[in-house]
């Protein structure tokens, strides 16, 4: 795997291509009828994605950042992965895990990983963005203990509504793919 990010840009976009994206009939977790998937976790979950995620992600998050963190399930690998590659290039930044609810039991916190200063800089990562709401459930969360959120990244952006929900919340966002982008990749490799 290449440490170029144009070129590592181009292989895990053919691994969303090759792994994750499906066309067909589908209900998404908004309730939203799509006729196309993404399941991100077959490419965050996969050594080459990760991998490739870390470093991406990673050459985008602001100098100052503190800590990443993302609400669990589908950002729990993201973050592991930035958090693991930041150690080895020598940036180490901590992952953070939002529960969806507070723990049932010891201290019935709904953010796992190290505390941070009150201010502490935190960017939210989300594997696939459509209205936007797991990354803002995220932000809610962060911003209730005292953390500062002011950017939201996205591995792929479905475009429907996300941008729009972060935007008037005063978030920057960004994506490494659009969907668009996905597709015609997709079309690509396999016409």
């Amino acid at each position: 795997m290449t440490t170029d990010l144009t070129a590592l840009r181009q292989e895990l976009l053919d691994l969303f291509c090759q792994l994750a994206y499906k066309e067909g009939d589908f209900v998404l977790s908004s309730g939203q009828r799509s006729s196309y998937y993404i399941n991100g976790k077959l490419v965050t979950l996969h050594p080459q994605g990760a991998l490739a995620i870390g470093r991406l992600l990673l050459s985008l998050l602001p100098p100052d950042t503190q800590a990443v963190a993302g609400l669990t399930l589908g950002a729990d690998p993201i973050v592991s992965a930035v958090s693991v590659v930041s150690a080895i290039e020598n940036r180490p930044i901590p992952a953070l895990i939002i529960r969806k609810e507070t723990k049932g039991h010891g201290t019935r916190a709904y953010i796992e990983g190290p505390v941070l200063p009150d201010g502490a800089l935190v960017v939210v990562l989300e594997d696939v963005v459509t209205t936007g709401q797991s990354a803002m459930k995220a932000v809610e969360r962060l911003r209730e203990a005292g953390y500062k959120v002011e950017e939201v990244i996205s591995l792929v952006d479905r475009k429907q509504g996300g941008a729009e929900l972060y935007a008037a919340q005063g978030l920057k966002f960004r994506t490494l793919f659009s969907i668009e982008e996905l597709q015609v990749r997709y079309q690509q490799m396999n016409s």
